[in-house]
């Protein structure tokens, strides 16, 4: 089989997904350690465990990774996608006023994420939440293939919870596989 030709920053995302592949594996057999060394680690553990310390996080509000959001559960989406004034998703067919009255929202300058993910009995939902800042982190990392997940928003910044998928949305690496899409996002 051909490989295709990768451009630079191509290259550079499929090494960042095979390390983070390499470094997941790790972890899941329990020996990732981010600590100093075992004395009985073997040089394979050492090299892995200097590529995990070495890896890029992109880390943003929401990500799991402060304490005083370790006590909130993860959200799996299946995609998500920002409002904005003048920065509509793609193929959407309205301006930022109509989408936001459609939704039952208030229009915001600093716009509005919609979280797209599935209630009990995989019932599609969408979640309108003013936590652009979060999505803006899960975009950018799900851009990457990283497989990221953002911890549930505070009651303060869900506005409203509408049955089925709102609008075009950004698919997620999660999303991508549990509807059978197939590829990489």
């Amino acid at each position: 089989m051909t490989r295709p030709e990768l451009s630079e920053l191509e290259y550079l995302r499929e090494i960042e997904r095979l390390a983070r592949a390499v470094t997941g594996a790790a972890s899941a057999e329990g020996w990732l350690s981010y600590e100093p060394e075992a004395e009985d680690a073997t040089r394979l553990q050492r090299a892995v465990n200097a590529l995990a310390r070495e890896i890029r996080h992109y880390h943003f509000p929401g990500d799991g990774c402060l304490s005083e959001e370790a006590d909130r559960p993860e959200v799996k989406l299946a995609g998500a996608a920002i409002l904005r004034p003048g920065a509509m998703p793609e193929g959407m067919g309205e301006g930022y006023e109509e989408a936001c009255s459609r939704l039952g929202v208030e229009a915001r300058p600093e716009g509005w994420a919609l979280w797209n993910t599935w209630g009990d009995g995989d019932i599609r939902v969408t979640m309108v939440v003013s936590a652009v800042d979060t999505t803006e982190g899960l975009l950018a990392n799900w851009s990457r293939g990283r497989e990221l997940h953002p911890v549930m928003p505070v009651p303060s910044q869900i506005a409203l919870i509408h049955h089925g998928w709102a609008a075009h949305m950004v698919f997620s690496p999660f999303g991508v596989r549990k509807l059978g899409l197939g590829g990489r996002p």
